[in-house]
């Protein structure tokens, strides 16, 4: 897998995480893109709010489920779900945080990370949507060269019958040349009776 590759597919496992944080009542959701020299391994974070430590949870058991369901990830690890106040989901290339509201207003990650780009779900899947049609453009047209390439090959053995049909022209020379004998022959016997007479 390359890096565009591995990038691609990190921000599918953030966008399915984002999907179910909306699905369960979720409040202000947001994923931060993490400036790569500002933070280390995460590309991203996933932010957000549970009105209760129960919707905490459920959130994050959610997330959890799903990615393994759906893409054989796991969580690299989980932290605060005894407490449900603030459960953090490492999963190295992005991280998920689920906070109860004043816990969330207390730690402010978005304010510690200054440096990182903010995006609601809808602008972060637009994103998503907009590389992998520009992706699936490229590949189209990368396909449509391939047949070009495929003719100009099947064209190249069309030539080999000619050279065929010119070798079986001197066999037919050679099966006309016998014939032109013949009649040579019989103008020599031709010759010899008119001899006989005299």
């Amino acid at each position: 897998m390359t890096t565009s590759q591995a990038h691609e597919h990190t921000r599918i496992l953030v966008q399915t995480a984002a999907k179910v944080c909306e699905d369960k009542k979720g409040e202000d959701t947001r994923i931060l893109e993490l400036d790569p020299i500002d933070s280390g391994l995460a590309d991203f974070f996933l932010i957000t709010s549970a009105t209760n430590e129960r919707q905490a949870t459920a959130i994050a058991d959610e997330i959890e489920l799903k990615l393994k369901r759906e893409f054989g990830v796991m969580a690299h690890s989980v932290e605060g779900r005894r407490q449900g106040e603030w459960i953090l989901l490492d999963y190295v290339d992005f991280v998920v945080h689920v906070f109860l509201a004043e816990r969330r207003a207390f730690y402010d990650i978005e304010r510690l990370r200054k440096s990182a780009r903010p995006l609601t779900p809808a602008e972060f899947d637009a994103e998503l949507k907009a590389a992998l049609a520009a992706k699936t453009l490229a590949a189209r047209s990368k396909a449509q060269a391939k047949p070009k390439t495929a003719a100009k090959k099947a064209a190249k053995p069309a030539a080999a019958p000619k050279k065929a049909a010119k070798k079986a022209v001197p066999a037919k020379k050679a099966a006309a040349t016998p014939a032109k004998k013949a009649p040579a022959a019989k103008k020599s016997t031709a010759k010899k009776k008119p001899s006989a007479k005299g």
